[in-house]
């Protein structure tokens, strides 16, 4: 058995450090659980205790192939001999570059026809996100930025402005950014009268016309940013009839749209990227997370006249693109190119499908199984007529997990969903441990 509880959770040794904790570290960063871990290895992680869990987090998406996977392992261990940090802005090396060529190729496989892209590397999914504004309005010489409801673009303060959810991450922090304009996401759960996907698409549509077209002017409209699948909001995929006619509006009135694929891109829906089954090519495209499987980086990844827009020295950062990063990501790359984790990322997906939505209909608190492969949320309700959300049972059943052995996590505007982010190289022995703990978590809520 993976699952091995020693002590209950949390351990002696997790409390102790939580009271160290909020003896030193700011009050501000939030903790899903209150384990200290203290090893990981693929699907599994091992407490101070020595209690051992399965992770349905993957540190919020990160370590998408697993903690400490061999090749990125061998790969940062191999990068580390030689060095440690240059400053591509100071003394370029090469894995920044391949690193860009690897993410220019998947960018262009994402269109029709091939594209001619470049890319910058960050540290963060946020420091990304600020570029891809920054670049837009510099290419466009325009400033509007419309986003959507329920998003998650980040924490610095373009990206906060971007992100829907006021509290926590806006509480306390204005003013905000100016220039940032809201329109509504096509979230067929919560639609206004419950009609199909196509016609919840064109009603969600026409609203975000009423945005674009009366409270703005599109000649004044720099970029459309918006996720693939909701992260933070919730895992709601974007619906593909309104990003079509979204794709339309913004080629046709030079806008650039920007695809943020930090939480759903490399392997998590099933495919590298998202857009890819949603069969949308944007101009801009925002990596991060899964990218450096495990080590901060991210990415921008656009079309070529698009990126090159700032003058010389315009964009940067002193650690942006580390060299160890770029070699992790690197081997996250030969990973997904070179093996058959994609293939078994769908069938995860498939699995998760079928099994979550077999609890919903004994589970009277579950109003909505969704998601793309195995990126799936668990929507928690009052009751399956009123659709009210039930945050009490969604935290209910993240306590009931890991004091049982599993970490996932909560997300989404009303704090009611459970979102599962499992590694994808997770085994079926893992992968069942896990599902058969949170069954019975959902069970005890019915």
């Amino acid at each position: 058995m993976t699952i091995l509880l020693k002590t209950k959770i949390p351990g002696p040794k997790s409390q102790a450090l939580m009271a160290q904790r909020q003896a030193a570290v700011a009050r501000g960063p939030f903790h899903v659980t209150p384990i200290f871990i203290a090893k990981g290895e693929g699907a599994v992680l091992e407490d101070v205790d020595g209690n051992r869990f399965i992770d349905f987090a993957a540190g919020i998406g990160v370590v998408s192939v697993g903690q400490r996977n061999p090749r990125v392992v061998s790969a940062v261990r191999e990068q580390a001999d030689r060095f440690l940090h240059a400053g591509f802005n100071v003394t370029p090396y090469e894995n920044y570059i391949r690193l860009c060529e690897k993410l220019n190729a998947s960018f262009s496989a994402l269109h029709s026809a091939p594209v001619q892209a470049k890319s910058f590397l960050a540290n963060s999914g946020a420091e990304a996100v600020e570029n891809a504004i920054k670049i837009a309005r510099v290419a466009t010489q325009r400033q509007a930025i419309i986003c959507f409801d329920h998003a998650f673009h980040g924490r610095t303060y373009m990206a906060m402005t971007l992100t829907s959810k006021y509290k926590p991450y806006k509480y306390g922090f204005a003013p905000l950014n100016p220039e940032v304009y809201r329109a509504p996401f096509p979230y067929v759960y919560r639609w206004p009268g419950s009609p199909p996907p196509d016609v919840v698409a064109e009603q969600c549509f026409q609203q975000f016309l009423a945005v674009a077209q009366h409270q703005l002017s599109p000649g004044h409209i720099a970029a459309v940013i918006f996720e693939p699948v909701l992260g933070e909001g919730g895992f709601v995929p974007m619906l593909p009839q309104f990003l079509h006619k979204l794709r339309e509006f913004c080629t046709e009135h030079k806008i650039v749209l920007i695809a943020d694929e930090i939480q759903s891109g490399f392997g998590r829906t099933g495919t590298l990227y998202a857009c890819e089954q949603l069969g949308l090519a944007p101009d801009l495209l925002v990596t991060a997370k899964g990218l450096g499987g495990g080590l901060p980086i991210s990415g921008l990844t656009g079309r070529a006249e698009i990126m090159d827009a700032p003058i010389e020295g315009g964009i940067g950062g002193t650690f942006g693109g580390n060299p160890l990063a770029c070699a992790a990501a690197l081997a996250v790359f030969d990973l997904m190119e070179h093996t058959d984790l994609l293939a078994k990322a769908k069938q995860l997906g498939k699995v998760l499908e079928q099994r979550l939505n077999s609890w919903r209909a004994k589970c009277p608190l579950i109003g909505d199984i969704r998601g793309l492969g195995p990126m799936q949320g668990i929507e928690f309700v009052r009751s399956q007529k009123t659709c009210e959300p039930n945050a009490e049972a969604a935290k209910s059943l993240v306590r009931f997990a890991y004091e049982n052995g599993v970490i996932c996590m909560t997300s989404g505007t009303y704090n009611n969903v459970v979102r599962l982010l499992l590694p994808l190289t997770i085994s079926q022995d893992e992968l069942d441990e896990g599902l058969a703990v949170l069954e019975k978590g959902v069970s005890l809520l019915a």
